[in-house]
């Protein structure tokens, strides 16, 4: 039993792409002063309408843990974008044909790629204060992305994403 259990976790483990993060933020920034935010009204994520409610939900869940509210006179407000894009190709085999005689040569040379490409997401969050300096914080994730995946996996993942997100939010001095 704990075998299986040990390898169930290590498969697991190995199974879950890296959700990579970049965080940027202003400088002097007092993050105390913010506590409620909203959505700007013409929020473009560029995930369908299901995921991006997925997405919605998983980020004001996490907001809501990290003691901040959504209200309709925010503090600050969220921008979300997202793109797709397929990451290339870098596994071949090559496979090499050649000859020669006397004075002259030849060769051929072509690379098979192995394996299927992966598509990844990158999704950034914006933190703007429309009424004092602007965009304060800026978090950039980029992860592995299949199109065809079940929407319990889509909302694991988005959990996860928003989770990561809001790790380091707001950046310790």
């Amino acid at each position: 039993m704990r075998i299986l259990t040990s390898l169930l976790l290590v498969v697991l483990f190995v199974s879950c792409a890296p959700i990579r993060v970049n965080y940027d933020f202003e400088r002097g920034t007092d993050f105390s002063k913010y506590k409620t935010y909203s959505y700007y009204g013409d929020l473009k994520t560029g995930l369908s309408e299901l995921d991006t409610k997925r997405f919605l939900d998983a980020f004001d869940a996490n907001m809501a843990a990290k003691g901040f509210s959504f209200s309709e006179t925010p503090d600050f407000l969220v921008d979300i974008k997202s793109s797709e894009y397929q990451q290339v190709q870098r596994n071949t085999v090559g496979v090499g044909l050649g000859g020669g005689g006397r004075n002259m040569g030849g060769g051929i040379s072509i690379g098979l790629p192995l394996g299927q490409s992966n598509i990844n997401r990158q999704i950034i969050v914006d933190f703007v204060d429309e009424n004092g300096t602007g965009l304060f914080w800026q978090a950039a994730t980029e992860t592995s992305f299949n199109p065809n995946a079940s929407p319990e996996r889509r909302e694991q993942l988005f959990n996860a994403i928003a989770e990561k997100i809001l790790a380091k939010y707001p950046p310790k001095r």
